[in-house]
């Protein structure tokens, strides 16, 4: 078992981090207040058993009126240390994607499946390790009110993990990518790859191809929010 963080600096620093994101967006209101007391909830979270071993909880991040918000599998190594979603190699690329598809990350809300990471040690180091069903299940709450309160018109799953906690069920990523898809709440949904996808394919010309896709997957969200609007 690694040992929680000894530094709480870490940890004030990377909720402190993620507040401030908040805040200088859309301060103030009842929405505001909402968000903060479910960060606040979430962050004292046992609904599974990754919270032990986790350093904290690392919940979303952006504009309450995104009309986009991405969630993706769990946070990585990085995100746990810092508190924020998305900050580790993998945000690195969706980035660098974002940019290119003329997707300003300031405007988007961007979370997570499953708020604490799981892994497995190697040595010193914290390799990920895939949440099972039962810890997407527990951790559905927490998206399912983070979707409430922002009501975003598009929903967008990277990769399997998160396509899983928004529909309830196992979905195909080829059969279902690209397209708009109704969730439960009868609100739209779009799946794609996870940005961490791009980063294990190691030959070059398969990635190459694989981050053309992506862009493609981003650019046609992008359009299909600007249609939605707010």
């Amino acid at each position: 078992m690694i040992q929680r963080s000894a530094d709480a600096t870490v940890v004030k620093g990377g909720l402190r981090h993620a507040l401030e994101a908040e805040r200088a967006v859309a301060p103030g209101g009842n929405l505001r207040a909402s968000w903060e007391a479910l960060l606040k909830d979430a962050r004292k979270c046992t609904r599974c058993d990754l919270y032990k071993h986790a350093t904290q909880a690392v919940f979303g991040e952006g504009p309450l009126d995104a009309s986009i918000m991405f969630v993706g599998e769990q946070p990585g190594d990085q995100e746990d240390l810092d508190g924020r979603p998305f900050v580790g190699p993998a945000g690195q690329l969706f980035d660098a994607a974002l940019e290119k598809a003329g997707i300003d990350r300031s405007t988007v809300y961007v979370t997570n499946a499953v708020k604490h990471f799981k892994f497995v040690l190697r040595g010193k180091r914290r390799i990920h390790n895939k949440p099972d069903a039962g810890e997407i299940t527990a951790c559905r709450w927490w998206i399912e009110h983070e979707r409430e309160l922002l009501r975003p018109p598009v929903t967008v799953a990277l990769g399997a993990t998160a396509a899983h906690s928004l529909f309830g069920k196992a979905m195909a990523i080829g059969r279902n990518r690209g397209v708009p898809l109704k969730l439960p709440d009868d609100s739209e949904c779009w799946i794609t790859v996870h940005p961490s996808f791009l980063l294990r394919i190691p030959e070059e010309e398969r990635k190459l191809q694989e981050k053309k896709l992506f862009l493609r997957d981003l650019k046609r969200i992008k359009a299909r929010a600007e249609e939605l609007g707010r």
